[in-house]
């Protein structure tokens, strides 16, 4: 994946952030694309990822817009939520994401989200700017999040899903 990254880049506008995730470089334009684009992405999902187990729901697509919900479990307890929207704008889609405590406590202030404009799509792969998806079949797929530390330094996080349902455990 890493070649399809390093060529998409210099073609598209793009950096490099991670490994497996890159941003819209300054004064560049978020490709055309629409909603039904991301369509299959609805359901539920389960895996791993940040040392516990993760789950996913997203809606179908409706009205330009999908709707999603996150939860990591640690140890048996929710760690954190996440309420997300993947929306068309200007052209083109933005995922955006607030996070909360177990208690429903906002980590961002109000008004604000962490917006995932998109920066590409090559076949299977779709970059968002920190955030990549990598659909390795209808029912398996790997997230991967670009998540920087408040000392500035940059680590990646993959999560592996399943469909939930799905017997078979995600493979790249």
């Amino acid at each position: 994946m890493t070649v399809c990254l390093l060529a998409a880049g210099t073609a598209l506008g793009q950096q490099r952030i991670t490994e497996n995730t890159v941003r819209l470089a300054e004064g560049s334009a978020s490709p055309p694309a629409t909603i039904t684009d991301m369509a299959w992405f609805a359901g539920h999902w389960t895996g791993e990822g940040l040392g516990g187990q993760v789950e996913e729901i997203w809606s179908p697509a409706q009205a330009g817009a999908m709707m999603g919900m996150f939860r990591l479990l640690l140890d048996g307890k929710t760690a954190f939520y996440e309420l997300m929207t993947l929306v068309e704008e200007n052209g083109s889609l933005v995922l955006r994401v607030k996070h909360f405590n177990p208690d429903l406590t906002g980590w961002e202030d109000k008004g604000e989200s962490v917006d995932f404009p998109l920066v590409a799509t090559a076949g299977e792969l779709i970059f968002f700017d920190g955030l990549t998806v990598h659909r390795l079949s209808d029912n398996a797929l790997t997230i991967y999040v670009a998540i920087a530390a408040k000392d500035g330094a940059v680590r990646e996080e993959a999560f592996r899903y399943r469909r939930a349902g799905s017997q078979r455990p995600p493979a790249e």
